[in-house]
């Protein structure tokens, strides 16, 4: 599976109210939740991202409360993949629970600029900027991870093993 986006990089510790802040926590669905997307770290982002976006941090992406709104955002928004030099574990959890690809990788954090182009191979963990030619190594996600992602999150994973009788 191949993502190929533009770059919005982000810093350190960009924390759950900082992706979908508290005040919008009363709305669920992802294309509402996307409207506020990190409005309180870059005002312009949910007006200017697109589809298939790539959104990159520092460390600790995704800190603080273990709110699913905050990945379900940044999907609703558009965003194909996050990047970020580490994660908090619950959001990485969540996100990969929503079918949101998020990958470690510090090389190509510090690697690629807001506005840069790169490709992601999430099956070989391989991200290439496309303006700069680098090539940087996350580690692949496990097939079965994979099969969560391509079935769009972990509910449909279930509801197509259930209904092939696994």
């Amino acid at each position: 599976m191949k993502l190929q986006g533009t770059v919005w990089k982000y810093g350190d510790n960009i924390d759950t109210d900082g992706i979908i802040p508290a005040r919008y926590l009363n709305v669920s669905t992802p294309e509402e939740l996307a409207a506020h997307c990190m409005e309180d770290v870059d005002p312009e982002f949910a007006r200017r991202v697109r589809p298939g976006d790539i959104l990159m941090a520092g460390e600790n992406f995704g800190c603080g409360s273990s709110r699913e709104h905050a990945p379900l955002a940044l999907k609703g928004a558009g965003v194909s993949c996050v990047i970020a030099r580490t994660f908090a574990r619950i959001f990485f959890r969540n996100a990969i629970n929503i079918g949101l690809p998020v990958l470690m990788c510090p090389a190509a954090v510090e690697g690629t600029q807001t506005g840069q182009t790169v490709e992601v191979d999430l099956e070989r963990g391989l991200i290439r900027n496309l303006d700069t030619g680098a090539l940087f190594q996350a580690e692949p996600f496990p097939p079965f991870l994979m099969e969560i992602i391509r079935s769009g999150g972990l509910v449909e994973f279930v509801r197509r093993r259930l209904e092939r009788g696994q």
